[in-house]
């Protein structure tokens, strides 16, 4: 996997959790644990993104 590639797919993993996050916080069911979980994961994400960008150049 070439490393745009590896971005694009952290990238759409990425939007699949702001998709989450949305649904989250929509509903009243959702605990704040669980919403905390998905910026930790979208933040990893992101990180993780900007180190591959970042190694490119």
């Amino acid at each position: 996997m070439t490393i745009q590639a590896h971005i694009e797919s952290l990238a759409k993993k990425h939007e699949d959790l702001e998709d989450k996050l949305h649904v989250a916080l929509s509903s009243p069911s959702i605990d704040d644990a669980e919403i905390l979980e998905i910026k930790r994961n979208k933040l990893r994400l992101k990180d993780q993104m900007q180190k591959l960008k970042s190694t490119r150049h």
